[in-house]
Order: structure tokens, then C-alpha cells, then sequence
């Protein structure tokens, strides 16, 4: 019976014939394309692609120069003039690592306070006076340093600049309380005012 199936499944095959409506290759390619459109590759998109990569390397070989480079580059300075001297001026920061970084605490101190100063119209005169006490501090550090620079370092021109150094921060301070002082002032005048 498995042989007789077998034959009768072959003999009804070869009897019918099954054809295809015309067109039908053509709408189902439509079709398939429709649901899966196929992407181009043109030239330019290579092109694209590698310049992406050439910018990226070259990006990358900069910052790697830069960053990662540890060669000193020499630099050489042309003067058409006569010799050059060297200036064997130096501060007193320069004299050891640890009053170098008593210097930088300070001075860093010090401009810290003078970007938090708020100057107004209404303060300006206070301000001014407390500045021009901070100019002739400062013109005084200049004279112990040059003092430092002629007769050599000794502890009493160091502790001179120090104190120097200690003044002109707690001037700034002393000016930072004085103007929160004078601005809660006037707060309570507008808040009485207003009530």
C-alpha cells in the first residue's frame, strides 16, 4: 500500500499542472521590496566614513602630543641689543619650599577676597580708603623685597614680609565685615521703612 500511495501521489502530479498567474514574480518582488528596501551603498558614504576616521586619528594624535609629550622644547630668545644680563632679583618665596608656600597662601588669600568684594555707589568711599591702605602695603612689600634682594636674607626682613603679607588679609577681612555690616544696616532701614 506505501508503494501504491507513493505512485499515486507522483501520477496525480504529473496529471495536473500548476501555473502561476501572470505577473505574480513581479508583484511579489514590489511587495518584498516595499517591506524590505534595500540601502544603495554609494561611493560617498565610504568616503564619509573615512574621513570621520582620518579626523578621529588625527584628533587623537594631538591630544596625545600634547598631553602625553614630556620633551621640553628649547626656546631660544633673540635680542638685537647688547648682552644680556641677568636679573638676580628674586622674592622671598623663592629662598625656600616652605616660604614659598606661606607666600602662595597668602597672596591666594588675598585675591580671594578682593573677587568677593562687592563695590556699589554706596560703598565706593569705604572701599577706596581700605584700597589705597592696601596700595601702600604693597608698595611696602615691594621696598622688603628689594631689601631682601640687596643685603641677602635675614629673618627680620622675612618676618617683615610675612606680617606684610598677614596685614593686607586682614584688611580685606576687616573690609568684607565692615560692608556686611553697612549692607545688613540697610536692610533693616528698608525692611522698618516698609513696615
Amino acid at each position: 500500500m506505501k508503494q501504491d500511495l507513493i505512485k499515486l501521489f507522483k501520477k496525480e502530479r504529473e496529471e495536473q499542472s500548476f501555473e502561476l498567474k501572470k505577473g505574480h514574480e513581479a508583484r511579489f518582488l514590489s511587495k518584498l521590496d516595499e517591506a524590505l528596501p534595500v540601502e544603495k551603498k554609494s561611493l560617498w558614504n565610504i568616503w564619509k566614513v573615512a574621513a570621520s576616521i582620518v579626523v578621529l586619528l588625527g584628533l587623537g594624535m594631538i591630544g596625545y602630543l600634547q598631553f602625553f609629550n614630556t620633551e621640553d622644547i628649547p626656546t631660544t630668545i633673540v635680542d638685537k641689543g647688547g648682552p644680556i644680563e641677568k636679573d638676580n632679583t628674586f622674592s622671598f618665596g623663592d629662598l625656600s619650599p616652605d616660604l614659598k608656600k606661606v607666600e602662595n597662601y597668602y597672596v591666594a588669600n588675598i585675591n580671594m577676597e578682593l573677587s568677593k568684594l562687592d563695590v556699589s555707589a554706596a560703598n565706593k568711599e569705604l572701599v577706596d580708603s581700605f584700597m589705597e591702605r592696601l596700595t601702600e602695603l604693597n608698595s611696602e612689600y615691594e621696598n622688603l623685597n628689594s631689601e631682601l634682594n640687596e643685603l641677602g636674607p635675614n629673618d627680620q626682613t622675612i618676618s617683615a614680609l610675612i606680617e606684610n603679607l598677614q596685614l593686607r588679609l586682614q584688611l580685606l577681612q576687616k573690609l568684607k565685615k565692615k560692608l556686611n555690616q553697612l549692607k545688613s544696616s540697610k536692610n533693616e532701614q528698608i525692611t522698618e521703612n516698609s513696615i
